[in-house]
């Protein structure tokens, strides 16, 4: 049994059209992905700033638990830690510029 040129012809047609309907299909999945991928991304940068700000609240709290203890007045402490933490933001503000 021989096979027409035709059909061969439509053969590799519809194999063509699978072919190109496949690589829309990626294209599309591939595009989701990226953007998956960039909020993803953007969330681990907003979580790890929220992270840093923890910590940072953190250990002023330790120090104020440290002047508490040693000085008694708990509530002077932590005003001094207030303005010493304002003074240090000022300064990271500064070195921002």
């Amino acid at each position: 049994m021989e096979v027409k040129p035709i059909e061969i012809v439509s053969d590799l047609r519809g194999q063509i059209s699978r072919l190109i309907s496949l690589y829309q299909d990626l294209k599309l999945e591939k595009e989701k992905l990226v953007l998956e991928k960039m909020e993803l991304l953007e969330k681990v940068e907003s979580l790890s700033k929220e992270n840093e700000e923890f910590k940072h609240q953190y250990d002023t709290l330790k120090l104020a638990k440290t002047f508490a203890v040693n000085t008694g007045d708990s509530q002077q402490a932590k005003n001094k830690i207030s303005q010493i933490v304002r003074e240090i933001d000022k300064c990271i503000a500064l070195l921002n510029k």
